[in-house]
């Protein structure tokens, strides 16, 4: 969705690298190039206006006059105004002292509320809740029955007394689903209630009468991040007309061009809490400033990529996996564990928003977006197409077993040929990283490995000496050479010097004497 602001902003801060100074009219330049990126994203006016206003004055003061680096100086403080209109800091969930937490969900309809209320239970359950969705839109066809198949995928509970379809009190039952879920024991109460196409009194006043029925102790306004500026209008309309604590993003995943991301926390004084961005259920997450500002700057959210490998990954696993590979060159690593690496990863979610978290991996977006998912899963068909045994000792794989491999997972003789391969260099790669020895072609770095490999590489080179081309330099080297082996001879130490009790006769060789004037 930032795509095309975070090329145009890329674009101005090039143009400033390698200044030494910058001027007023490089900043007043630069402003303007902001300004129109800004513009161009769909962002309100008025937080385009405030936003170049401080960055504008940020820029002329001291902290970029006085910096060794001013380009890196004005990147740091767009990166900081734009986590400020974003909203500054994560905002949490208000919990109840007393559950059930009733959290209301309000916005128009098609903003992706009921879809939404399942990605929220999904993402309170793995936080150790116990939530319930209730069905409180009974006007849209079909409503209840969607949020009733959504809320079984998530695993969730689900109250539905009423079929929907206009038959139904959506107050009642907000109102009668807080004593079930006390009864039941759920801890968090979602309800999900109706929508309009557009701002409608009716629609105020039954969104108001439920928030009056339940007292929730969170009010979320769900706005679809693709509707651009009337995302804003209509966020206000709601503040004012039933009041909301805080707005979820949906769509993020969308191709718009994103201004109600950046408009509507600054517009409307509510924190964005929470963003939608795919599909699936686990398309769903807190909302940080600070990383979404990273992420249009194209400096990657390595915060949320950790995150997401802590919740796939277990310790235990790992550290199983990074024993194997420190074994005599990781030959304990099969392709059974490799499969199962695959798998792990591919849980975190799509590989190429994975690469997208990467800092830097704003230059390779073309790549990325050209990246085949199915790629992963053929590399799984060829490696469940092998017996145990060419599982535990892919070395084993000779002609004929490539061909049956083959054929059993649909792929040509060459692909398995080049998967066997590309397994045998990242095993060895991985099993050096994991014995310490950094990575193949670079030098040992301080508290990164690398360092036990390269010393007995350089003391094996440092084993014979080097003979000089210079006629001059080896005479010298021959002669110290026999000095040391004469040495050596009479009883002299380890420095090629003779003993104590030789002193008094030593005498340096005549050669010598001429070398040292």
């Amino acid at each position: 969705m930032f795509d095309t602001l975070s090329d145009r902003l890329a674009a101005t801060f090039k143009n400033l690298r390698g200044k030494g100074r910058l001027s007023e009219a490089d900043i007043d330049a630069t402003a303007r190039e902001i300004r129109i990126a800004l513009l161009e994203a769909d962002v309100a006016l008025p937080v385009v206006r405030a936003f170049i206003k401080q960055v504008k004055e940020r820029a002329a003061g001291s902290e970029v006059s006085q910096a060794l680096n001013p380009a890196q100086q004005v990147i740091k403080i767009v990166n900081e105004e734009l986590i400020g209109i974003l909203g500054g800091e994560t905002r949490r969930l208000r919990f109840a002292k007393n559950p059930p937490t009733v959290i209301m969900l309000a916005g128009l309809q098609g903003s992706g509320k009921t879809t939404l209320a399942g990605k929220l239970g999904h993402w309170l359950k793995g936080q150790g809740h116990a939530p319930l969705l209730v069905a409180c839109d009974l006007q849209r066809p079909n409503a209840v029955n969607q949020l009733s198949i959504v809320a079984e995928r998530a695993g969730v509970g689900i109250y539905a007394p009423q079929p929907g379809n206009g038959v139904g009190d959506p107050v009642q039952v907000a109102k009668d689903s807080v004593e079930f879920a006390r009864q039941k024991q759920y801890d968090v109460v979602i309800v999900d209630t109706a929508g309009r196409l557009g701002i409608d009194q009716e629609l105020m006043q039954q969104a108001a009468d439920i928030r009056d029925a339940v007292s929730p102790d969170e009010v979320l306004f769900v706005v679809d991040a693709m509707i651009g500026q009337d995302a804003v209008n209509t966020a206000e309309a709601f503040r004012d007309g039933v009041g909301f604590d805080g707005v979820v993003l949906s769509k993020l995943d969308g191709d718009a061009r994103g201004g109600a991301a950046l408009s509507i926390a600054h517009v409307t004084g509510r924190q964005v809490m929470f963003a939608s961005n795919g599909e699936k259920l686990d398309d769903f997450d807190a909302f940080h400033p600070d990383r979404m500002a990273s992420r249009i700057l194209g400096m990657g959210d390595m915060l949320t990529l950790i995150e997401k490998a802590e919740q796939t990954f277990s310790q235990q696993e790992a550290e199983k996996m990074a024993s194997k590979l420190a074994s005599k060159k990781g030959q304990d690593f099969t392709l059974d564990d490799f499969l199962a690496q695959m798998e792990q990863v591919r849980k975190m979610g799509s590989i190429s928003k994975l690469l997208g978290m990467l800092p830097g991996m704003a230059q390779m977006k073309d790549q990325i977006n050209n990246l085949d998912e199915r790629d992963v899963d053929r590399t799984a068909a060829i490696i469940k197409s092998m017996t145990p045994a060419e599982r535990a000792d892919a070395t084993i794989i000779n002609g004929s077993r490539r061909a049956r491999i083959a054929r059993g997972s649909g792929v040509e003789v060459s692909a398995v040929k080049n998967l066997v391969e590309r397994f045998f260099e990242a095993r060895k790669m991985m099993s050096r990283m994991a014995q310490g020895g950094g990575m193949p072609g670079m030098p040992g770095m301080p508290g990164m490995g690398g360092g036990p490999g390269r010393q007995k590489k350089k003391q094996k080179q440092a084993k014979g000496k080097q003979r000089s081309g210079n006629p001059m330099k080896r005479k010298q080297q021959e002669l110290e050479e026999a000095a040391r082996r004469e040495a050596a001879d009479q009883g002299g130490n380890a420095f090629g010097l003779p003993a104590a009790d030789q002193d008094k006769n030593f005498e340096l060789p005549d050669e010598f004497k001429k070398f040292m004037g």
